[in-house]
């Protein structure tokens, strides 16, 4: 049993801020992430940047500025100019540079075509530590993805995501099928990853999966076995191991050539303490050369995240007007309780464990 409270975020991890396209040199970028306001924008050489949107003069925002001479953004408002530093390198009407002038600039890293940024401390900024989306940049996938602007707490993204047997309820008429809440699956953890494996056999394959085996396997008809492994990465990354094979012909055992395989590839970033930015794409490995199928599958599972989208909006709102409620969990939680855990922990490292 947990309460039903507004879930703080970490600051010491990584965090999406943006697809990598959306970040250019020729103008900024206003995102905000886990509360603070960024201005983002390339360097000539096109390196990411982010810096605090607020100018040390009068806290003008810096992304309504313009990019000028030597990766310089320039103040709306005065005119005061700063490096990709954050560093003050002009002041009007003055020769000399008051040496304390300065905004926050923050680690970024752009991989997998994202730009992630860290709001923590710098010293403990190893981009080692980025969770894994290889799929993203593989030459062995393809695919394509969009940004929901969630009207949710980023912990109700993550729940949903975790326990997949919602897809029979909330999503009958694509994915859904009766065989996912009755199937039995496996939880493990470690460190700061949880996994959720469930294997369900001999089946008929609902309308989502048997259009993409007849993408890759024309006419096909018949029972499959399907999987889902969802992979879950601190701090807000789920990628989920999806796809049906025909039924019998050993996908358990390691051996999926007679199915189709997809990554659904999810992070999830706090905008605020009730909404978020829910970055997300569906990759597969299968007839890459087609962008037909990658825009049929990205229009999809687009409509699919339509629903869960009306879902979480409305319990964010049922949390607010109830914050006394108390949250009991079902076997089917054991994922999600996990991953609780592990944020829980990262906050209680920062001082943070309150709303």
């Amino acid at each position: 049993m947990t309460t039903a409270k507004i879930f703080p975020y970490p600051l010491n991890a990584w965090w999406v801020a943006a697809w990598d396209h959306e970040v250019t040199s020729k103008a900024l970028l206003s995102r905000t992430v886990a509360d603070k306001s960024l201005a983002l924008y390339r360097t000539e050489a096109g390196a990411p940047v982010a810096l605090a949107d607020a100018c040390w003069h009068r806290l003008a925002p810096l992304s309504q500025g313009k990019l000028v001479g030597n990766d310089q953004v320039q103040c709306p408002y005065h005119g005061l100019r700063f490096n990709p530093a954050g560093r003050c390198t002009f002041m009007p009407a003055q020769d000399t540079v008051n040496p304390s002038a300065r905004v926050p600039s923050y680690p970024v890293v752009e991989r997998d075509r994202y730009v992630w940024v860290w709001l923590g401390d710098p010293e403990l900024a190893d981009p080692e530590t980025i969770p894994d989306m290889h799929q993203m940049s593989s030459e062995e996938w393809a695919g394509d993805g969009e940004t929901i602007a969630a009207e949710c707490n980023y912990q109700l993204i993550l729940d949903n995501l975790m326990d997949l047997t919602h897809e029979e309820f909330v999503h009958s008429s694509s994915i859904g099928q009766d065989e996912l809440s009755e199937s039995d699956f496996e939880v493990t953890h470690d460190g700061n990853t949880v996994t959720v494996s469930r294997w369900m056999y001999n089946l008929d394959p609902p309308p989502f999966w048997l259009k993409n085996m007849r993408d890759k396997f024309p006419g096909f008809s018949g029972k499959v076995d399907r999987w889902q492994i969802i992979h879950y990465s601190y701090p807000g990354t789920i990628c989920i191991d999806v796809g049906v094979a025909k039924a019998g012909t050993g996908a358990p055992e390691g051996d999926r050539s007679q199915g189709v395989n997809g990554y659904v590839m999810n992070t999830i970033t706090p905008e605020t303490k009730r909404t978020s930015h829910y970055f997300w794409a569906f990759m597969r490995n299968y007839r890459l050369e087609s962008q037909l199928i990658t825009t049929q599958l990205r229009n999809g599972v687009h409509g699919v995240f339509g629903e869960d989208e009306t879902m979480l909006k409305a319990q964010q709102t049922a949390i607010e007007a109830n914050p006394d409620h108390e949250f009991y969990s079902l076997n089917i939680d054991a994922g999600g309780m996990w991953v609780r855990r592990i944020l829980e922990k990262a906050l209680r490292a920062e001082g943070r464990e309150q709303a």
